[in-house]
């Protein structure tokens, strides 16, 4: 019998990137002499979708002294410095891999960061594999980006397994259509209204990971 596999998604569930970009982008907007809207124009373009182009269109609009790749790696450094995953997060993870699990993280984004947010978290080191979606150009919610994902943890999807996430579509829509059971991460929101549902829902990660703890042990009384 295969080891069960269970897929995290990164940003919004594993750790948070709404508030991490926040304060990212108060302390850039002033480090550079930019205003309110100027802040809230940062932040939409970062929260959107961080690359290096992404950079390339600040530095562009607000005639920035700096390179395209300068600003990516300032970036990129920053937001490690900043971003956090809770110990009892961390101690999930392991407590998962101790019960026999294989542990895996299926983000998107680009290599870069995304890499630079596990090391500085801790995360890379609790869990069994990691796949970004710019390694391969498989985006969630691509069953491809799944399969990458479960091959990095050593398995394969026709084996089964979870997808725990915060995204309605990326995370839980493409997890139910590469055959995962799936846990969707509310954060304090509802679910939306004409999407189908997932298996679970979990306030935050370590309720997810405690409700799978649960499945392992074969206790089938959990609630949402």
């Amino acid at each position: 019998m295969q080891p069960p596999l269970v897929l995290f998604d990164l940003d919004n569930t594993l750790v948070d990137r709404r508030g991490t970009l926040a304060d990212w982008t108060a302390g850039f907007t002033a480090q550079h002499g930019l205003g309110d809207e100027d802040q809230a124009n940062v932040l939409d373009m970062v929260a959107e979708r961080a690359y290096p182009f992404t950079f390339d269109v600040i530095r562009t609009r607000y005639r920035l002294p700096m390179s395209t790749a300068e600003l990516w790696r300032a970036y990129c450094t920053d937001i490690a410095a900043l971003v956090s995953c809770q110990a009892e997060v961390l101690d999930g993870l392991e407590e998962l891999r101790a019960a026999g699990w294989r542990v895996g993280v299926a983000t998107n984004g680009a290599v870069d960061i995304q890499r630079a947010k596990l090391r500085a978290t801790g995360i890379t080191e609790s869990v069994d594999g990691v796949f970004v979606s710019e390694e391969a150009d498989a985006r969630k919610p691509q069953t491809r980006h799944f399969a990458l994902a479960a091959a990095r943890c050593g398995t394969v999807l026709s084996d089964g397994g979870w997808m725990v996430g915060d995204n309605p579509v990326n995370d839980i829509g493409g997890g139910r259509s590469a055959g995962l059971n799936t846990i969707w991460i509310g954060n304090g929101r509802s679910w939306p209204p004409d999407a189908p549902e997932p298996d679970h829902t979990a306030p935050h990660a370590r309720a997810a990971i405690d409700l799978l703890l649960l499945h392992s042990a074969g206790d089938t009384r959990t609630t949402t």
